[in-house]
């Protein structure tokens, strides 16, 4: 595989493992495809921008008559999609958008991978990236997710990824597609969208803003450093089985009051405050509708396979991730103001 599709690389995920395959294959053509929604950002990937084997698209996933096009102009062998919307509170305000572009999207992708490879499958993969929200809620209790747990989506947007997922397993079961699954859990890191959780808390407290807390801020997650997944993401597309998937987590449970109260924490230290200043910026509000009390995963699977650890300690990935939002404030600004959408006509337009 040669010819790589990166779908949704403009976004967080997405530009991390954009920006490692453009780096570590030099070798490969890496064509990222965007449509550029809300949260597609091209500054986060300016320091690869010219790079000889990097081609950016802007387009729609659902637009199948482009994705094919796509596939043929470029003589796509490899697809690594990741585009897609993932807010869960803008999905229940909105499930008729995450329904189109997740499923619909999803299936465009599939079609157009199977009409142009037509049924020549050696050296091609299409690797589905998704979410551990589609296996429903845990309990306190119960044990990690693993492969093999069962649906059991709560939300519009698990309920898109969930079905995307069982689309991508339907295209290898029906026509050979070779096809992957990866599973992962919360993710955090430099370049996310600022309404997410952690770059939400570390700009509040940089000015001086409330911190939103849904319900006592016990529900709990496992939190993933985003350089740790895209590993994950490159080793699973080179060398995961066809037709398998694969959970990817951080080992890093935490209730969302603890975490909040770690990044304050830690917030308060890089800007010199006295410890505990920004506490008083927690405030409690009404619990999200069907809101999953525990996620947590298991990835024996993908370290006794394929050897993956994620390296990056919890700590230190929130110390990593205050410093860059804390010495990136222009990037906020920008995304406050809305001048990051202007970036692709002022650089792209005169291309």
């Amino acid at each position: 595989m040669k010819n790589i599709l990166i779908t949704g690389g403009a976004g967080f995920i997405g530009s991390h493992v954009v920006r490692l395959f453009v780096n570590r294959y030099p070798d490969y053509r890496i064509v990222n495809l965007d449509k550029l929604t809300y949260a597609g950002n091209l500054e986060n990937l300016k320091d690869i921008e010219n790079r000889p084997n990097y081609t950016f698209v802007q387009g729609d996933i659902c637009d199948y008559e482009r994705m094919l096009g796509l596939f043929r102009e470029y003589d796509i062998d490899g697809v690594i999609h990741l585009a897609a919307e993932s807010h869960v509170d803008r999905s229940i305000r909105d499930p008729f958008t995450f329904a189109r572009t997740n499923v619909l999207g999803t299936l465009s992708l599939l079609q157009a991978a199977r009409t142009h490879w037509a049924g020549n499958h050696e050296n091609r993969r299409f690797h589905h990236v998704s979410t551990d929200e589609v296996y429903g809620a845990l309990t306190f209790e119960e044990t990690p997710f693993r492969e093999t747990t069962k649906y059991d989506p709560h939300s519009p947007y698990s309920a898109s990824k969930a079905s995307s997922d069982h689309f991508v397993r339907a295209f290898h079961d029906t026509y050979g597609l070779p096809t992957l699954v990866t599973n992962c859990s919360n993710n955090y890191g430099p370049c996310q969208f600022p309404e997410k959780l952690i770059p939400l808390c570390i700009n509040n407290i940089r000015t001086g803003k409330p911190l939103p807390v849904y319900g006592k801020g016990e529900n709990v997650r496992d939190w993933l450093y985003v350089e740790d997944h895209a590993r994950a993401i490159d080793l699973i597309f080179h060398q995961g089985k066809t037709n398998e998937t694969y959970n990817i987590g951080g080992n890093n449970e935490r209730k969302n009051i603890d975490l909040i109260r770690i990044v304050i924490k830690t917030v308060d230290r890089l800007l010199g405050n006295p410890e505990g200043t920004s506490e008083k910026l927690i405030t409690y509000v009404t619990d999200r509708a069907g809101h999953d009390l525990r996620y947590a995963i298991d990835s024996s699977k993908l370290m006794n396979e394929l050897g993956w650890r994620p390296e990056v300690r919890f700590e230190e990935g929130i110390e990593r991730t205050a410093r860059w939002y804390l010495e990136n404030t222009r990037w906020l600004e920008n995304i406050d103001s809305g001048t990051y959408r202007k970036y692709y006509e002022e650089v792209y337009g005169s291309r």
